[in-house]
């Protein structure tokens, strides 16, 4: 019971970790609101977009240490369940932030901390998936799409438990409703491009970024 009340005391803790807002601390830096530009999402693909790679690389592992941060306290603290109940809270945090009227981002990278931390190996086959769906499409929706269905049939097929299956299930439903927008511009073939800006009509490599605000 000592072990269920402390992962339930750090639950507020492991939220609020998940609203850092990694995506506009990052692109304020360089004069740029990511919620008002691009496709007003604060993650990395639109960092990406609107400011290059590296930019863009920075707020996924920011992003994705939140999730990573909360689940290693969860996991030393109570195993699997630990983890995958702090992480999710991450998770929450990010998609739905209190400081933001509960707007925030899709929760892909966060997703992937937290998986990577009880499924390391699995997370790193999923990275790679991720990473040729997107350099070979140009479109990050899809490759999160693939990899958020993909996860819950790959840990069924490795054996794992009931608890994994439902949240790795969940978490990847979260993400596809959270993907709701992209699907349908998807369907419209209008999907923004991870090289193009919004109505640019291109998958250019995006323009290098502004020099970084002082």
């Amino acid at each position: 019971m000592a072990v269920v009340a402390l992962i339930l005391a750090l639950v507020p803790l492991a939220y609020l970790l998940g609203t850092f807002p990694s995506a506009e601390l990052v692109a304020r830096k360089y004069g740029v609101d990511v919620t008002k530009e691009g496709s007003g999402n604060p993650g990395a693909s639109n960092v990406v977009r609107l400011l290059g790679w590296k930019a863009g690389a920075l707020v996924l592992v920011l992003d994705a240490a939140k999730g990573a941060i909360a689940a290693g306290a969860g996991l030393a603290i109570d195993g699997h369940r630990g983890a995958w109940i702090l992480g999710v809270a991450a998770v929450i945090g990010h998609v739905f932030p209190v400081w933001k009227k509960f707007k925030g981002g899709r929760g892909v990278a966060t997703g992937a901390g937290v998986f990577l931390v009880v499924y390391p190996l699995i997370t790193i086959a999923l990275a790679v998936v991720w990473v040729a769906i997107a350099r070979g499409l140009h479109k990050a929706s899809v490759a999160s799409l693939v990899c958020a269905v993909a996860a819950p049939v790959i840990v069924v097929t490795a054996g794992g438990s009931a608890l994994d299956i439902a949240v790795v299930a969940g978490v990847a439903l979260l993400l596809v409703a959270r993907h709701a927008s992209n699907l349908r511009r998807l369907i419209r073939g209008e999907e923004h491009g991870l090289g193009s800006r919004p109505g640019d009509g291109t998958d250019s490599p995006p323009s290098p970024p502004p020099t970084p605000s002082r």
